[in-house]
């Protein structure tokens, strides 16, 4: 079918091979007959797609070649990926800013179908901190990112983007669709979103959608473990996150 948009069969090949690499960023390091029934692949089929991936950099091998994960190629392209990309150079020094200020973790997250996936970083100076990693995805209606992003939808929209029924992180995590239209309804009028536990429990993380694109896929976020938490803290990181995000608005230009 060659009309324009007509919806094609992927290249079969190639879909394996990013399955394979998909699952390998999710899970990490696994062994062969692990993957091949997680992908429904037959084991011999597996075997040479591995070998091949091997040989370029894109897999590596243990001690003894029976458990495989990613290898440096894939390393290289994600870097590639940040390098490139004119938005993460427009925030950094916001990101910066906000950890100097506060010491706590700091996220630039980026929805990428129904999760969000932290591109970058700024580590908390305290022991006690939330854990997290550039590459990490989370589903976005649990994480104060995801949710600020969201609400940047309309809530028909939401609902084709999420797969339902919502997975519960914590038992504070919220999974109907009745909940959470209520709390995009409310992130839409006060301009941030807050993760009360939803994601990690003792964690909050307060966030605002930075509009570099329309509709928003940028957030930034400063996550506090509540055992750290003092009467002004949030509405001193809140007042911070919107002023970070009106420049950042206003430098969206830069980016054309």
């Amino acid at each position: 079918m060659n009309q324009q948009g007509a919806a094609r069969p992927p290249v079969k090949s190639a879909d394996r091979t990013l399955e394979l690499l998909e699952a390998l960023a999710a899970g990490g390091p696994r062994g062969l007959v692990e993957l091949a029934r997680e992908l429904d692949i037959p084991k011999s089929s597996l075997h040479g797609l591995l070998r091949t991936m091997s040989q370029r950099g894109w897999v590596e091998t243990d001690a003894t070649g029976t458990r495989f994960g990613l290898g440096v190629r894939a390393l290289q392209v994600g870097a590639a990926y940040l390098d490139s990309d004119d938005a993460l150079g427009l925030v950094n020094a916001t990101l910066d800013a906000l950890a100097e200020r506060f010491g706590e973790t700091v996220h630039l997250g980026r929805l990428d179908g129904p999760n969000v996936v932290y591109i970058a970083k700024r580590e908390s100076a305290h022991p006690l901190r939330l854990f997290s990693a550039i590459g990490r995805r989370l589903p976005a209606h649990a994480t104060a990112l995801g949710k600020a992003l969201l609400a940047q939808r309309t809530d028909a929209d939401v609902d084709r983007l999420l797969d339902w029924p919502l997975p519960a992180l914590t038992p504070h995590t919220v999974t109907t669709p009745e909940a959470l239209h209520a709390e995009l309804a409310v992130i839409r009028e006060h301009g941030h979103a807050v993760d009360r536990e939803e994601n990690t429990e003792g964690i909050m993380c307060l966030a605002v959608a930075v509009p570099l694109r329309r509709p928003a896929v940028d957030a930034i976020s400063v996550s506090i473990p509540l055992a750290r938490l003092r009467p002004t803290t949030e509405a001193d990181i809140l007042a911070d996150l919107h002023h970070h995000a009106a420049a950042l608005t206003a430098a969206a230009h830069l980016l054309t």
